[in-house]
């Protein structure tokens, strides 16, 4: 009686432990629970509010626990695709050209073109289209022709600005233009041009001739063209580079030009109160004549009175 009693108490107190057991699996099922689904909502806000950088989960237990749980899979998370928008292309708008047979009329086109290309930053596959745009007339139809021809030969189509650009000088440009723009770079002089519009007609055939020397042997074509007066001043003034002598240049020859215009101001008003001098001359000797008679007249009165 008494062993049938005690084996029930300890079956009771067994039956008792593995509920405490049962229900501490629970607590601690559910605490998990509660603290993955904490983990979730902090992950949430942080995705909100704060850069992609920090969107990891802070807690590295809970993101351990996210993935061992089997029981439990989050939901799935769209990538974010950023958008590469490309660079607005810019409107540039080219001077026409008509591809008329004169070449400093297609060289200023041409440096026309290359400024603009330089100013919007224009890649180099739109040069090509930007460029065959805008010729018209008889640029038009040689574009058209060459075009045709090289489809014809099976050569490659022209896609770069530099192998149009020279197909255009081979064109436009003759053979014998490079030398003869040269010889005229050699003999130029300043003679009746200012200082700034020989600087300027130097620099236009530099370019022309695509002369690229070195900055003294520049300065010394520059001083052999000047004006000798201006030359023997500007030769002793203290300039560092090219752009100091082209200045020292400018101002020597506005005080040669003031100088000269005061002289000739001065004497202007000297031969004008020399001039004036002489007609005041003039008109007192006549108005003196008419004031008092002549010696002859004199006589005359007085034998005609006697």
């Amino acid at each position: 009686m008494a062993s049938s009693f005690i084996g029930k108490i300890l079956s009771y107190l067994i039956s008792i432990k593995t509920l405490l057991k049962e229900k501490d699996a629970q607590f601690a099922l559910i605490q998990d629970e509660w603290k993955m689904v904490k983990e979730i909502d902090d992950y949430a806000k942080s995705k909100k509010s704060t850069h992609a950088s920090s969107s990891r989960v802070n807690d590295s237990f809970g993101e351990q626990n996210l993935r061992t749980n089997d029981y439990y899979q989050p939901p799935p998370m769209r990538a974010r695709k950023e958008r590469q928008e490309s660079p607005k292309e810019v409107r540039v708008e080219l001077p026409h050209f008509y591809g008329k047979e004169n070449v400093e009329t297609y060289l200023d086109w041409e440096m026309k073109v290359e400024q603009l290309f330089a100013y919007h930053r224009v890649s180099e596959e739109r040069k090509v289209p930007l460029t065959t745009l805008s010729f018209q007339g008889n640029a038009m139809y040689w574009w058209t022709v060459l075009e045709r021809e090289r489809r014809l030969h099976k050569d490659p189509p022209i896609t770069y600005w530099n192998d149009l650009r020279g197909a255009l000088r081979r064109r436009h440009i003759p053979p014998y233009y490079n030398r003869k723009s040269i010889d005229k770079l050699q003999v130029l002089h300043q003679k009746t041009l200012s200082v700034e519009e020989y600087w300027q007609k130097m620099v236009l055939y530099m370019k022309r001739t695509g002369i690229n020397e070195e900055n003294h042997t520049t300065i010394s074509r520059f001083l052999s063209g000047l004006k000798l007066e201006i030359r023997n001043k500007v030769e002793l003034l203290p300039y560092r580079d090219l752009n100091d002598l082209i200045q020292f240049s400018i101002k020597v020859e506005k005080q040669i030009l003031t100088k000269q215009s005061s002289q000739k101001q001065s004497s202007y008003s000297v031969s004008y109160d020399k001039d004036e001098f002489q007609k005041r001359g003039r008109t007192y000797k006549r108005n003196i004549s008419r004031t008092f008679p002549k010696p002859i007249q004199i006589r005359a009165y007085l034998t005609h009175s006697s």
